[in-house]
């Protein structure tokens, strides 16, 4: 399986069976690093068999990871170093998700999506398959990503497709977001918005159908911390 690229010393730790950890009652060959792992509840399933047919059950986990109770792993995914998960994720087959990566409560992430590193994923998110994530990108509470434009079609499985989320895009509560856009870098999406075509970068968008309103440099916030979050047109991640 294709992999984003290690860092450190762990690309060459020894993997082991998921019998080590808590796992499903039937194994079929999944592997991880448990001995890395920084905390894992009991009730946390690893390696969970994946009921299609996949090219590798291989599950690899790197060092450091913290794992809440209700997670469930699938086999076949290949995950970087220090994944954070809530309580009741489920993370499918076929996922390349990167190093310091959090995934929060009753989140679902679909199989064959690409997430890159410092993702911040938060609780009741739904992430279609083949969706790809950037460095540094947010989804807030209640986003819902699509893959698929016409459900119930003979060829939806052929033509399924999420979106692209460029490096640092932000998406505010309960925003979703169609098949096949392409959102820019650096971009702010507004609460409850419905992403239905490309997104330029640098931009704050809102709206159904979701459009470009003003450019982040003109942002003003009323907390009385700052006068303008985004000083420089640029979203600056934790």
């Amino acid at each position: 399986m294709p992999c984003l690229p290690r860092r450190g010393s762990s690309e060459n730790r020894g993997l082991v069976p998921t019998a080590a950890c808590s796992s499903p009652s039937r194994r079929r060959g999944a592997m991880i690093h448990p001995p890395d792992l920084r905390h894992m509840d009991a009730d946390v399933r690893i390696g969970y068999p994946a009921s299609r047919k996949i090219p590798s059950r291989r599950l690899t986990i790197g060092p450091g990871a913290f794992l809440r109770s209700g997670t469930t792993i699938y086999e076949g995914s290949w995950i970087g170093d220090h994944l954070e998960t809530g309580h009741h994720v489920v993370i499918r087959e076929e996922n390349i998700i990167g190093h310091d990566v959090s995934i929060w409560n009753n989140t679902t992430i679909d199989y064959g999506c690409k997430i890159r590193n410092r993702v911040r994923i938060h609780c009741n998110v739904y992430v279609a398959q083949f969706t790809i994530l950037e460095d540094d990108v947010f989804l807030a509470p209640g986003v819902t990503i699509a893959n698929d434009p016409h459900p119930g079609c003979a060829f939806s499985r052929k033509c399924m497709q999420g979106p692209r989320l460029e490096r640092g895009v932000q998406v505010g509560v309960n925003v979703t977001i169609a098949p096949f856009v392409t959102i820019g870098a650096g971009t702010l999406v507004g609460a409850g918005a419905v992403v239905t075509r490309d997104l330029p970068p640098g931009v704050f968008a809102c709206g159904n159908p979701a459009r470009p309103v003003k450019t982040l440099d003109s942002l003003t916030c009323s907390t009385g911390w700052t006068q303008i979050p985004y000083p420089d047109g640029k979203i600056v991640a934790d």
